[in-house]
């Protein structure tokens, strides 16, 4: 029996969706024959089995709750959204330890959760990417760059540079609010993003490995009812009034063909590993833009990566399964 760490929480501003995420991984995990799994939260200050014992794993990759070996660790799934897992700082541990694990290596999650690095890195691979402008600290001197930028582009996002789900994410139509929000937004990072405000369709690939293929899906579509961006409330709340495409329509070869090149060479050339989502805009004008990755994407039943997969031929528990066997050289 091949013992399995699902590891949820992480005590950040998205803890409870990966609760929710991981309870369905979870469900699916069951049905592979020949694991075992063991869930543990990430607290902000410890880790807990899922009935509130406090658990570490140690170097040796064993499990231990007190004084009692819980299992030794064959594989991990850090199904954790934000810190520590989209940041890279899990994987790290798990790299040290020679533990095998699902999703990208320490260094992709790490560029990839960074909007600033994410930006820097898809420029130089001449993936085009929102007009922004880059601010390392609040001073007078940042905010007149990013009074110029608004003036400039008429509507601006302010972004907390290392965040996910559209937290520290804000909207500014108005030039008196922007000074306001963007101190807001430093309270979520070091570091924060001024980005030209578009008014486009927000398109989403699953992009993937299965069975020694990387696989990006066609692109699914995001669709709001009001003028807004996607906030995280609409995100993931049970009385959100977004719905969400599988497929998206209208969409011409070319630009299908150009969403899907672009998706897997910023797979390939970041270094992501087994999963990603990679979100696109399609302006007004046909212009087609990287918008984010999100290096382990959110798995609730609302979520579009699984639906995504799904619609591409593939079911979770085999996707899964499929992981396993490829990190571990085994047959389950």
């Amino acid at each position: 029996m091949h013992q399995i760490l699902l590891l949820c929480g992480g005590g950040g501003s998205e803890h409870d969706i990966s609760l929710t995420s991981a309870d369905f991984l979870k469900q699916e995990l069951d049905k592979i024959p020949g694991v075992s799994v063991t869930q543990v939260i990430l607290q902000k200050d410890r880790w807990e089995l899922m009935d509130g014992t406090p658990c570490f794993l140690n170097g040796s990759r064993q499990l231990v709750a007190g004084d009692r070996d819980i299992a030794a660790i064959d594989y991990a799934v850090p199904c954790i959204h934000g810190y520590p897992g989209e940041t890279g700082d899990i994987q790290s541990y798990f790299e040290m330890i020679g533990l095998p694990y699902m999703g990208s290596p320490s260094e992709g999650s790490k560029l990839c959760f960074n909007k600033v690095s994410t930006k820097l890195w898809l420029s130089s691979l001449e993936i085009p990417n929102t007009p922004f402008v880059f601010l390392s600290e609040n001073t007078q001197a940042a905010q007149a760059q990013a009074f110029q930028a608004m003036r400039k582009w008429g509507s601006v996002f302010v972004k907390a540079a290392s965040q996910g789900s559209s937290v520290g994410c804000y909207q500014v139509t108005d030039l008196g609010k922007l000074s306001e929000t963007i101190s807001k937004a430093f309270e979520y990072s070091q570091h924060v993003l001024v980005e030209k405000a578009e008014k486009p369709r927000e398109l989403e690939v699953a992009v993937y490995e299965y069975k020694g293929q990387l696989i990006a899906t066609r692109p699914g579509e995001i669709l709001t009812d009001s003028s807004t961006f996607y906030t995280f409330e609409e995100k993931y709340s049970a009385s959100s009034h977004a719905t969400t495409a599988t497929e998206a329509a209208n969409l011409t070869q070319q630009q299908l063909d150009q969403i899907m090149t672009y998706a897997i060479k910023a797979f390939t050339h970041l270094k992501l590993k087994d999963l990603s989502r990679i979100d696109f805009f399609l302006t007004e004008d046909g212009q087609i833009l990287l918008n984010e990755i999100n290096t382990f994407p959110g798995m609730t039943p609302i979520s579009m990566f699984p639906k995504m997969l799904a619609n591409h031929g593939e079911n979770m528990r085999d996707y899964l399964k499929d992981r396993i066997e490829t990190a571990l050289k085994i047959a389950l």
